[in-house]
């Protein structure tokens, strides 16, 4: 999805000694759709190679209405994109036209530069509800050639722990290892909670948050509801304890090597070369998405 961090969601500290930072995230309206922003914040840019994090619907759409994402470009970063309710076409510059639907995962790799487009179904009444989200790339990858992946629901690996299912969507956690091709050390799980089940958080990533996208959990003897996510802190060893039946999502992973720069769709660890796509996209020097090729989201000046 085409966004920009014009304002950032509040972040409070925490007293509690494994919760460094609580973020609540914060309604953006995409054009008659509303999302749930969380990162970047303005205290916390990133966790690990998350600097985006989306929280989408649940949403509920007319007949004519509903998600439509004209083609906008990317660099320097992977979209990840999960659903638990709805479906969306995903239609890119290599040439890919593929429907995501709940459990599956989209990510893409952006690298030196690739196009994309979101589309729902306007024809029938359709439901929405999931989240998308950015990883930077490591530098020695900002330049690798744009490419795709899809992987079915079927072959994302679950865990299961008493009270606990643990879909681990990207990187390695509890065990098991995603196939999804990320290019650092990445932690991403969608865990479902059964109330009083308690959720210990992997200690072998650096960087780890909590976010509650229903229901509510308990830590550090504080209660965090729906919509906000909890930033731990490095080296702390957290637990969560589901007070109702709740989906958490963990994310994290291995910090970057340096600062990122984030502008419009662009993510780079040269402000030059953010400037470059900025001016590229402009020219029209992007490749087209075929299939989706009329239109396209100008560059946000001013």
């Amino acid at each position: 999805m085409s966004r920009y961090a014009d304002h950032e969601p509040a972040c409070v500290d925490s007293p509690a000694n494994a919760i460094e930072l609580v973020i609540d995230a914060r309604a953006r309206d995409l054009g008659g759709f509303s999302v749930r922003r969380v990162l970047p914040s303005v205290r916390r840019r990133l966790v690990g190679p998350f600097v985006f994090f989306d929280h989408m619907g649940p949403a509920r759409f007319a007949v004519g209405q509903g998600i439509s994402v004209r083609p906008h470009p990317h660099i320097g970063l992977a979209t990840l994109t999960y659903l638990f309710e709805g479906e969306i076409l995903h239609r890119d510059s290599l040439g890919t036209a593929q429907p995501i639907r709940p459990g599956d995962v989209n990510w893409m790799v952006a690298g030196r530069g690739i196009v994309h487009s979101e589309r729902g179904d306007l024809a029938h009444e359709a439901h929405l509800h999931g989240v998308q989200c950015w990883l930077a790339l490591p530098m020695a990858h900002e330049e690798d050639a744009p490419r795709f992946e899809h992987h079915p629901a079927a072959t994302i690996p679950v865990v299961t722990r008493e009270g606990a299912t643990l879909r681990v969507i990207a990187g390695e956690a509890y065990g098991a290892r995603s196939p999804v091709g990320v290019l650092s050390p990445t932690l991403y799980v969608h865990a479902e909670l059964d109330p009083g089940a308690t959720l210990p958080l992997p200690e072998e990533h650096a960087a780890r948050a909590a976010y509650v996208i229903d229901g509510s959990v308990g830590c550090e003897g504080q209660r965090f509801g729906e919509g906000t996510m909890l930033v731990f802190r490095a080296g702390a060893q957290p637990e969560l304890r589901a007070l109702s039946q709740s989906r958490v999502m963990l994310l994290g992973g291995a910090p970057l090597e340096g600062d990122r720069h984030i502008l419009w769709n662009f993510v780079s660890s040269s402000p030059e070369r953010i400037e470059r796509a900025k001016q590229d996209w402009k020219a029209g020097l992007f490749p087209k998405v075929p299939g989706d090729d009329i239109e396209f989201i100008p560059f946000p000046d001013g």
